[in-house]
């Protein structure tokens, strides 16, 4: 994976009703956004962004683009990227949320046989402060330091960026894993990232309490990751007669009276306590936890001595 300034970067479905801003948020923030697609519109400069009909074309005028940040509505984005990977481009950004579950299948099948790296969907995408931010991620909220940060969160990974910048703990890198039940990139490949990015010193997982992502992640990190590593479960505390999932369920376990996140949620917890993960109640407890996991002496200064 090349995730750096000098990266060129493509946005599909520019023609979104935000994309004029998030266009200008990724060149303001350093990201080399060389060109936009949107059928239709080729020809067309928006935000100083030449526009394209097909992603080929973008290619053939700029030649190797190494990401693509897809914006398309959720039932176009198998097309997007599939276009995308058949023009070279290894990189996938998938901002869209909503995406059908066989059309996941069918893209996830494809990027593996041609060695085509996803993130999302519903990702908000990737930020390294001041150096590089690709997707929708508020740039605002961040600032350069040590923390990197994994999230299965939306719009509350930047709510908690902003208390960590506030508190004068900035970030080295943000990655946003997508909110949808089937995606690409899992915790696991960003945890040794993380792991072995210079910059990083601790970790913060932002999670879900019912997501069998975060069990296997817990197992990853006390299996392989030496750095500390600090999570928050995002509704961990709501009340039981509280669901979240299609009104089918919420209805057939309002008439039972059975709860089956109960059991997930605790598992959650458990595998977090049995990987020694110090888990916070509430996001503002954050920053203390975090200012005291720096001040630990680093495991490679132990083995020095």
């Amino acid at each position: 994976m090349k995730w750096q300034p000098d990266s060129k970067v493509l946005l599909q479905g520019i023609n979104h009703p935000l994309g004029t801003y998030y266009a200008t948020q990724m060149k303001d923030s350093g990201t080399q956004l060389v060109a936009g697609v949107s059928v239709g519109q080729g020809g067309e400069v928006l935000a100083d962004i030449p526009i394209f009909d097909l992603v080929e074309e973008a290619v053939h005028q700029f030649g190797t683009i190494e990401m693509s940040v897809i914006l398309n509505p959720a039932y176009e984005v198998l097309d997007a990227a599939l276009e995308a990977i058949a023009a070279g481009i290894k990189q996938l950004i998938i901002v869209s949320s909503g995406v059908p579950p066989l059309d996941m299948i069918s893209l996830l099948r494809k990027a593996e046989t041609s060695h085509t790296f996803i993130l999302g969907s519903g990702s908000q995408g990737l930020l390294i402060p001041d150096k590089l931010s690709v997707g929708t991620l508020d740039v605002s909220s961040y600032s350069p330091g040590k923390v990197g940060i994994i999230s299965h969160c939306d719009a509350l990974t930047d709510d908690i960026a902003r208390e960590l910048t506030q508190a004068g703990l900035g970030q080295s890198f943000v990655v946003s894993l997508g909110t949808d039940g089937l995606i690409g990139s899992n915790f696991e490949q960003w945890l040794q990232v993380l792991e072995e990015d210079e910059q990083t010193q601790v970790i913060l997982l932002l999670g879900q309490p019912n997501s069998h992502g975060e069990m296997k992640a817990a197992d990853y990190i006390a299996s392989a990751i030496e750095k500390p590593v600090i999570g928050y479960l995002a509704g961990r505390y709501a009340t039981l007669d509280k669901h979240f999932g299609d009104s089918t369920t919420i209805i057939a376990n309002q008439l039972s009276q059975v709860f089956p996140l109960i059991n997930s949620v605790q598992k959650t917890i458990i595998a977090f306590e049995k990987a020694k993960i110090p888990v916070t109640k509430k996001p503002w407890e954050l920053p203390s936890l975090i200012k005291t996991a720096l001040k630990k002496p680093k495991l490679v200064d132990k083995e020095d001595s």
